[in-house]
Formats: C-alpha cells, structure tokens, sequence
C-alpha cells in the first residue's frame, strides 16, 4: 500500500476513527485504524475503520492518491502523532510486509503496523431494518435535550447511563433518567419507519453527538435498528454503537400532568441566582429552597454551616397555591441549560411532588425533578440537609 495523503483533508477523518479506537485494550489492532485504499475506475478511495467493540465508524477520506493499493492496521499512537506533527502539507505513506514508512519533504519515519487479519470484522448495515431519517441539526438537539438526566458510571439498574429512544405515533422521543429526575425530548423525522425502540449507551451518543455537530445541520441523517446494533449514516461517514439489553422504566406512568403551583420566569435570571446559591451549597448538600407566593415573589434560600447562607429575591409570574419545596440546585441549572430560550415554564405539584420544566407553549422537551424531603431544621435553616426522593418505579 502507498499513499500520497493531503495532511488538511485526511487528519479531518483520521480523528474521527481516532475517537472509536480502545486505547486500553489488549488486542493490539483495536488500539489502530485499519485503512483500506483501492483505486478501481479512475477513482481513489481510502476507507477508514475503528472500532471499541461498543462502538464502530466507517468514513471514507478524501484528497488521497492511491499510488499502491492494500490494507494495514495503522498504531494511532504512534503514527497517529507522525501524522499530526508531520512538517509538510502532503506527505507519502506506504506500508510493506507490515513495515510501514512516512516520507514528509526530506524527513523520514519509519514504524510497525498490526495485521489487518487480527482486526474485527465490523458490522454491515445493508440488512438492518430502517428506523428513521432525520436532519443532523433536529437529531443532535433530540439526543442532547433528552439526556440531560443521564447518568455515566452506574452498573445497575442497566438502564442508568443510557438513553431510551422511541419510535411512536409519527414522533422520535429520547428519554434518559437516573432515578431522581427525567429529561423527555422529541422529534418528527422527514421518514420513519415503524414504531419500536432501544437502548443505546451515553459514552457512544457523546461520540455521535460530536459527529452530528461538526457537520452541517441539513445533513440527512438515516438510522438503522437490528437487534443488536444501531447504525447512523451520514454521507461517507457511518458510525454505529451496540444496543444496551434492559427494560426501561415505564416513563409514561410518571408524566404526571397533575400541578398544584406554576412558575413563569425569565430563564437566565433564575439560572444566574441558582448559580450563586450553588456557591454557597455547593460543598455541602447543594440544596435549594423555594419559596413560591402566587401573585408574589419567588424566594430562593440556601445554606452551609461552613460557607453562610444565601437568599434570593426574584420576579416571576406565580399561579396556584403558595408551596415551599426544595431541590437539587445542579439538577435545576442542568435542565434550564438545556432549555434555551428565554423563558421558563416550571410547574410544582406539592411539596413531595415532581417538578416539570418546559419551554413555554412548547411540548417537544421537558424536564422533571424529584424534590428533596424537607425536616423542620431545613425550614428553619439549621444543619441538616434533607433526603431526595426517587421516581416511583412501579
């Protein structure tokens, strides 16, 4: 295999299939990019392929002249670093009998690649049922929104650290929660296919997440479902991740539209108060205390016993009956991150109730929180902190 590789247009993929590499793995092609260069019909391509096992891209590169054809498993963390520090534009690579060589201008390196035959053959997705087709702008804003109230690092339940994507009624919904809130966003797709669902894991839609914003937000993005994997098509690029086997709780039963109190507020204001109560709370329980007088103020307190307290007087519409209930301060600034916009539609339902946060009129993403369970020396601003309720499960 010989290559002659434009630095500028290559590196841009090579990254890509950089992110999907294992680095800690012990099967050495795993820790490379197995690059596969043909020049049939006048036509140069040079495929890339990484894998983790979990996860697995496909890109094609362009601006390369295949001088040789072949395949080798290419070490990213040496000749990943050649490639990034290499002195010239455009360079030569050629590999033979596993020993491969850079030429950049007068300067030469030299290095050992994998075996191709030890790199997993990765899955195809021309037999994989049709999910949905969806723009990359709409898909990226589903998937961020809706795992807001994801949780990475929990083994069980095996639902936490994942996002549950659903198919139904003509709508795309993503929803994740680690037991104490829940994040709900939606979508309608240009093409669907029939109604099912998934589970996919958060570490693989980060990754999918940073391809979707690098690219153009009309760019057309086909989802593929078999039972084991989901594969994203995007242009040249595909990159697919392995479906999470759990049942997922039954988050209908928990959208309760029942409300007791309703909050309009500007969102930045309220998310910049939150945040200096955060600097108060925030080595201690992190606990915020609303205090909600309808036709009144909206009264934010917090407490430290080493730091001081904190009291926050703010405008806000308040409807329904008067409620002093407390939370998770970074849960709160987490969903009014995701908002956007500039307001905030948030609505109580009791002191041990969940709180919803929505974008006002708008139903495409919402966000729920448990409260935290309030004691007499809370109310009083004392010590002790209370205890988050969980989501029932049942």
């Amino acid at each position: 295999m010989r290559l002659q590789i434009n630095k500028g247009e290559f590196m841009k993929n090579w990254q890509i299939a950089e992110r999907s590499t294992s680095s800690k793995s012990t099967i050495s092609s795993l820790t490379g990019i197995l690059l596969k260069a043909s020049g049939e019909d006048d036509e140069n391509t040079v495929r890339l392929e990484a894998t983790d096992l979990k996860t697995s891209v496909k890109c094609i590169s362009r601006g390369i002249l295949v001088e040789e054809e072949g395949e080798a498993v290419l070490p990213v963390k040496v000749v990943g670093e050649l490639f990034k520090k290499a002195p010239t534009s455009v360079f030569t690579v050629s590999v033979t009998d596993g020993k491969g060589l850079i030429i950049a201008g007068r300067n030469r390196y030299k290095f050992t690649t994998y075996p191709s035959r030890e790199f997993p053959t990765l899955p195809i997705s021309e037999s994989a049922p049709f999910f949905c087709s969806i723009s990359a702008s709409e898909l990226l804003r589903t998937i961020s929104e809706g795992t807001v109230a994801s949780t990475v690092g929990e083994e069980f339940p095996k639902y936490l650290g994942t996002a549950f994507f659903q198919m139904k009624d003509g709508e795309l919904r993503v929803i994740s929660t680690d037991g104490r809130r829940l994040s709900l966003s939606k979508c309608y797709p240009a093409e669907k296919g029939e109604d099912g669902d998934f589970l996919l894991p958060i570490t693989g839609l980060k990754e999918l997440q940073r391809l979707l914003s690098s690219m153009d937000g009309e760019t057309h993005v086909r989802v593929l479902a078999d039972t084991t994997l989901v594969f994203f098509q995007m242009g040249s690029l595909e990159f697919s991740v392995r479906r999470v086997e759990a049942a997922f709780p039954n988050y209908e039963k928990i959208l309760n539209p029942q409300s007791t109190t309703s909050l309009d507020i500007d969102r930045n204001v309220l998310a910049a108060a939150l945040e200096r109560v955060d600097v108060i709370v925030r080595e201690f329980s992190r606990m915020v205390l609303f205090r909600l007088s309808p036709q009144g103020d909206l009264v934010l307190t917090g407490k430290a016993p080493e730091t001081g307290a904190v009291e926050e007087i703010l405008d806000g519409k308040i409807e329904g009956e008067p409620l002093t209930v407390a939370f998770n301060v970074g849960f709160l600034l987490d969903g009014l991150k995701a908002l956007y916009g500039d307001r905030a539609f948030i609505s109580f339902n009791g002191p041990e109730g969940q709180m919803t946060m929505l974008r006002p009129d708008q139903k495409d993403f919402l966000y729920m929180v448990m409260p935290i369970k309030l004691t007499e020396s809370d109310l009083s601003f004392e010590e002790d902190a209370g205890e988050e309720e969980d989501f029932p499960t049942e």
